[in-house]
């Protein structure tokens, strides 16, 4: 157990980094314990300890896909059927892209190999919300029960979104030109163990150039959350005192384009100043999952019928789970 807490606050959660940056701003004649010194030391410490996880954990990740081209995953996908198919298109979300903007390109691949409509879309919901990354860095800051659980549910909403989809029979609303893409079925050339290598660092490199500029959106959100707004607005707002919280937060979350790794810092400030751990959840899990940008290149995709479903199941599993976290917060937490 020491063991594990050692893990989880020294090596995810860095907090010897955050001892030493408020070290060096006291060296600097900054005191953290000020409104300033302290969005600072927030500012600094959460964009280092999320950088260094984030390179890390796409270098890993990255490496590991390079195992399952569209190809491979599709010839894998393709051996199963009924809910362990939604299952293992739920499973192999948690390895592939960051956000739901890069995943489109491969439900596309995935739909025009001929993959059931509902397995590609269990596919499609849980690679933004449930991926390897969000996993490691929710263990960082929320612990690891925290974590599993979120990650369990998130894969919950895939399979039975994905299950939904494809008992409705929603094949005529996707556009005809997916249908003829093929994009799955190429056949790539074998790669060697550097290629495997050097594709990840492209990744890693490619990734990070990305997503920066939304941490550092992210982190600066979080760091004027926890260091100037009142504790009573966000517990008035976004506590136990307003049972409506998780719709507003979902309402709130669906129009931003963040990643996870943007969405973190301002999940733990939301945490540290009152929000219900539920409510900060379904922020998280609208934003990745169902952010605006994603929706209308979907909708180049599949028509308004489909879409709206989409959303729509996803905004139930969503609420569910973000009051399911709400009910069981002491025993998370």
């Amino acid at each position: 157990m020491e063991i594990w807490q050692f893990i989880q606050n020294q090596i995810l959660g860095m907090q010897w980094l955050n001892a030493l940056v408020g070290r060096g701003l006291a060296a600097l004649g900054m005191d953290p314990g000020t409104r300033l010194g302290g969005s600072i030391q927030f500012f600094l410490y959460d964009t280092l300890k999320i950088t260094v996880l984030l390179c890390v954990l796409i270098f890993g990740i990255s490496y590991l896909q390079s195992y399952f081209p569209p190809q491979r995953s599709k010839r894998i996908l393709g051996r199963f059927r009924g809910l362990t198919a939604n299952l293992m298109a739920a499973l192999l979300g948690t390895v592939t892209p960051f956000c739901s903007c890069s995943s489109i390109p491969l439900f596309i691949g995935f739909t025009g190999a001929g993959l059931p409509l509902g397995v590609t879309f269990s596919f499609l919901i849980s690679s933004p919300m449930v991926d390897l990354g969000s996993l490691v860095l929710l263990m960082s800051i929320f612990g690891a029960r925290v974590a599993v659980v979120y990650v369990l549910v998130g894969l919950v909403i895939a399979v039975a979104g994905g299950t939904v989809i494809q008992a409705l029979k929603m094949e005529d609303q996707v556009e005809g030109f997916v249908f003829g893409s093929g994009g799955a079925a190429a056949k790539g050339p074998a790669m060697t163990q550097r290629d495997r290598l050097e594709a990840a660092r492209g990744q890693m490199v490619q990734t990070f150039r990305k997503v920066f500029p939304y941490i550092l959106i992210g982190v600066g959100i979080g760091a004027v959350i926890h260091n100037w707004l009142p504790q009573s607005w966000i517990e008035t707002l976004l506590g136990s005192r307003n049972p409506f919280g998780v719709l507003l937060a979902v309402l709130v979350g669906v129009p931003m384009y963040v990643d996870i790794f943007g969405t973190i810092p301002v999940a733990e400030a939301l945490l540290d100043k009152g929000a219900q751990l539920g409510t900060v959840l379904s922020f998280m899990m609208a934003v990745t999952t169902l952010s605006l940008p994603s929706l209308i290149l979907l909708r180049k995709v599949v028509r308004p019928k489909l879409l709206a479903l989409f959303v729509g199941v996803c905004v139930v599993g969503i609420v569910l789970v973000g009051y399911f976290f709400n009910l069981t917060q002491y025993l998370l937490i």
